[in-house]
């Protein structure tokens, strides 16, 4: 029998203008709102009865909260309850599989490399497998998302999967999934100095970071005299993420402050007592794909003199989303734009980006008297965009003022990090020289 979805949301709508009633003031406009109500309820009526052919009427409802959504803005979206789940599953920082990265290669899911002590890599599996099947089904020529949604599962339970390698003949390995952590932070010794990678802002990022910190101490052997910070392409994360990771690194004082349409709900976040690095110099690397929580990151250490930034103007995304869960996350959430952030200097980097102190391109850029300046994409190109309050426009890139690898300068050599290196150094032995008798 076919569902009567006029009459439900008439119905809904003549019970919410009968409340609406007893508000003062707002009963015509609320008015006006329900009558619009009706208009989607009798559209979506006369889709089902004359459509060409036959609808699914949780699809098309589905679509228009997307589309309702889209009209706000960029970030503001719908999430079904499987994609509510993966998006519970990257902020919370671990997840049940197998314990490997993959990409799709010729039709074929390939294993870019197992993580360390995890299933994948206690099995053997090796870097270029082939997966191709799993449970006895072929996955040849589905998505990487597709493949990811088989393995993952959860923990304790087993999973075969079908390898290609080489010139070996497909064989079958069972493994059985175990809890795999999302790590968004990696440490090394670049060229002699500590270097700390930040991928992303989840559950785990400033636990991780502290980690990493202790990590790179015992490899370097003492404290650390310095820190560079590579953010370039972070898209973002947890707001409590990004406070967290800053206040790692400021011994108190303000690291970020938001506001929503009610100005009496603006509040402010303060680092707490205490420096990890004991003011050691610091060099954050940003570029046009630095984004949300890691310019929250940026912004504060920039406006509180405890970093410089290096590299080119960061993404612009000023605004913060709230996960609001439907009916406790069975029918899904919405991601929801509520706020600004401002950074303590009280600027709001919406649609603009951050300019770091130095401007220093990974390639080499070129224009002729002809033409203007390449654009890179940042916030203010999406559509939809929320313009900056200030009414501040984003700077366009001004090629004169940017640094840019020497001609001869491999293309497979990282010049941002390279430079990065060369101007920790200096501020090191700067520093080192104020500290002497």
């Amino acid at each position: 029998m076919r569902i009567n979805v006029f009459a439900s949301v008439v119905a809904f709508a003549v019970g919410a203008v009968a409340i609406a009633v007893s508000a003062e003031g707002a009963q015509e406009d609320r008015s006006a709102s329900f009558r619009q109500i009706e208009l989607f309820g009798d559209v979506l009526s006369r889709i089902e009865a004359d459509y060409v052919s036959d609808t699914d009427q949780a699809e098309l409802i589905e679509a228009a909260i997307e589309g309702m959504l889209a009209s706000l803005d960029p970030h503001s979206a719908y999430h079904s309850p499987d994609a509510y789940e993966d998006l519970r599953v990257t902020t919370r920082g671990e997840y049940g599989g197998l314990g490997m990265e993959v990409v799709r290669r010729d039709q074929y899911i390939t294993i870019v490399s197992p993580i360390s002590d995890t299933p994948a890599e206690r099995a053997g599996l090796r870097t270029n497998d082939r997966i191709i099947a799993v449970d006895g089904d072929a996955i040849v020529g589905i998505s990487v998302d597709e493949a990811v949604a088989l393995m993952r599962g959860a923990v304790g339970d087993p999973v075969t999967i079908t390898i290609a390698r080489e010139e070996d003949d497909p064989f079958d390995v069972t493994l059985v999934r175990d809890t795999i952590p999302l790590r968004t932070v990696a440490t090394r010794i670049e060229s002699g100095v500590p270097y700390m990678r930040i991928a992303g802002f989840n559950e785990r990022t400033t636990e991780m970071v502290h980690e990493g910190l202790t990590e790179l101490r015992d490899e370097f052997g003492t404290d650390l005299p310095g820190l560079i910070i590579d953010m370039r392409y972070n898209p973002g994360g947890l707001l409590d993420q990004a406070i967290g990771v800053t206040d790692v690194f400021l011994d108190g004082g303000e690291v970020v402050s938001t506001r929503t349409r009610d100005p009496r709900d603006t509040q402010r976040y303060n680092a707490r007592p205490g420096d990890r690095l004991n003011n050691a110099p610091i060099i954050i690397l940003i570029n046009e794909g630095t984004a949300s929580a890691a310019e929250i990151v940026a912004g504060a250490l920039q406006d509180r003199e405890r970093a410089v930034l290096v590299g080119m103007t960061s993404f612009g995304k000023g605004s913060i989303q709230t996960i609001i869960p439907l009916r406790g996350g069975r029918d899904g959430a919405l991601r929801l734009t509520t706020g600004r952030y401002y950074t303590p200097a009280g600027r709001s980097i919406q649609a603009t980006g951050i300019i770091p102190d130095q401007q220093i391109s990974a390639w080499a850029l070129s224009t002729d008297d002809e033409a203007e300046a390449p654009q890179i994409g940042s916030e203010a190109d999406l559509d939809g965009a929320l313009v900056n309050e200030n009414g501040d426009e984003r700077e366009s890139t001004d090629i004169a003022a940017v640094e840019q690898p020497p001609v001869d300068w491999a293309e497979d050599q990282d010049y941002q990090l390279h430079r990065a290196v060369e101007l920790l150094n200096a501020a090191m032995e700067t520093q080192q020289a104020s500290l002497q008798p």
